[in-house]
């Protein structure tokens, strides 16, 4: 085990923590008392039908999805609905290669898939937080992969789902990107085949993957209109080191990994071997799938296809110059945007 402060509730709290018995993954490892955290905001009501899950995506955990989609006033409110953010397994948050005691932790961390993440979530909310049907299901990025995984695996418990900038099956174009991240921390020395003291030692493989972001994170018009200027950034240089290098320093490399490992993989099709408009055919929830036009990860083109293949679906595409990045919220109009198309969907009877 490794301890890393950036992985505290000082910096990603409130948030709760559920052991939820042992999980046994796909490939076959098990995650021993497997933990999952949590946070929550508003109360389920007596009919126990205005709960949401939300999920998180790569590197980030529920504080963000909080900050960033729930509030007063917002689709997401406290006040009519009881929502629930989960942390993915390898997040920093819940059970993850660096806070995993010996020897199944670090770099023998079992390897997990997005189905057992969708597993250990629906362990928590039907034997620990009695839930049994959720009016929403949303996420972003991994998360999206998240909310299909959910709407195929669980068709008659999720009423609506919201993907937003994700895919149901990885393309191979994502794949080789998420590898490229990869071996920008195993080049470095100090990455010690994930055996390193600190993620500090392996800070040069962090800076490069951190560039790597910002290159394909960002749209191509984010950096020729100067957006980052309106962030509070005199240069590039300066949101470079100091936005894209501050936000991937502090993080545990193999958790990013484990995080890589499973994005790379998602794909709803292992459920129908290997036919996707199958699994998506699966799907009863209404179902908003929310591209951003942008975006280079999961660009319209690839969501609508998809979307093509889910009945009661709509394509409801995010306008905004951040690209995948977008999903920070960085831009009032894109919240706006996602307030929009979410309070229509929750409006939807299903």
């Amino acid at each position: 085990m490794i301890v890393n402060d950036y992985y505290s509730e000082v910096n990603h709290g409130p948030y709760q923590l559920q052991d939820i018995g042992d999980l046994v993954l796909e490939e076959g490892g098990t995650i021993r008392a497997c933990q999952l955290a949590f946070a929550t905001y508003g109360k389920l009501n007596e009919a126990k039908d205005n709960a949401i899950l939300i999920t998180t995506w790569y590197s980030g955990t529920s504080k963000i999805m909080a900050d960033v989609y729930v509030g007063p006033g917002r689709a997401l409110d406290p006040a009519k609905y009881h929502i629930v953010i989960v942390n993915q397994i390898g997040n920093g948050l819940s059970s993850s290669p660096h806070n995993t005691a010996g020897p199944g932790g670090m770099a023998r961390f079992p390897k997990v898939r997005i189905g057992d993440d969708v597993q250990a979530q629906h362990r928590l909310l039907t034997e620990h937080l009695g839930i049994e049907r959720l009016a929403l299901v949303t996420g972003g990025s991994m998360g999206a992969q998240q909310t299909y995984e959910w709407a195929v695996r669980f068709p008659d418990m999720v009423q609506r789902a919201a993907p937003i900038a994700g895919t149901a099956r990885n393309t191979d174009h994502d794949f080789l990107y998420a590898e490229t991240l990869n071996e920008a921390i195993w080049s470095d020395p100090g990455w010690r085949g994930g055996w390193y003291r600190s993620g500090a030692d392996v800070a040069a493989g962090l800076r490069r993957q951190a560039r790597l972001w910002a290159v394909m994170g960002w749209s191509t018009e984010f950096f020729k209109q100067e957006v980052w200027r309106g962030l509070g950034f005199s240069s590039l240089e300066d949101f470079t080191v100091n936005f894209m290098e501050g936000y991937f320093l502090p993080m545990d490399p193999n958790d990013l990994l484990c995080l890589a490992w499973k994005w790379q993989r998602g794909d709803v099709s292992r459920h129908t071997g290997g036919d996707l408009a199958a699994a998506l055919g699966r799907i009863k929830a209404k179902t908003f799938v929310m591209p951003i036009d942008e975006d280079m990860f999961f660009p319209p083109r690839d969501c609508a296809a998809e979307q093509a293949l889910i009945p009661n679906s709509e394509l409801r595409v995010i306008n905004s110059l951040g690209g995948h990045l977008a999903l920070f919220g960085i831009e009032q109009a894109y919240k706006d945007q996602v307030d929009r198309h979410l309070a229509a969907l929750l409006a939807t009877p299903v």
